[in-house]
């Protein structure tokens, strides 16, 4: 279960990045990641009363997963 999910959160890491950068341009970088991980948190299809035990079993995961789509995102927008 735990896989499937983390291939999930890696998958949706990215766009969730992308949307708190178009939303939140003006903003700074914590509160774009905040938005970022809150978004990738709505899209999960867990069922909403395990969501809480999930995500905190999950934290570092879903941390590390926005660092590095944020990483990925800086190194496409140098290359431009």
């Amino acid at each position: 279960m735990f896989k499937n999910l983390k291939n999930t959160i890696k998958d949706l890491a990215y766009t969730a990045v992308t949307y708190a950068e178009n939303a939140l341009s003006k903003s700074s970088g914590k509160e774009k990641k905040k938005a970022a991980i809150d978004f990738l948190v709505n899209k999960l299809e867990i069922p909403l009363m395990f969501k809480p035990f999930v995500i905190f079993l999950l934290t570092n995961f879903i941390d590390k997963s926005i660092e590095k789509a944020v990483k990925c995102m800086n190194q496409i927008k140098n290359e431009d």
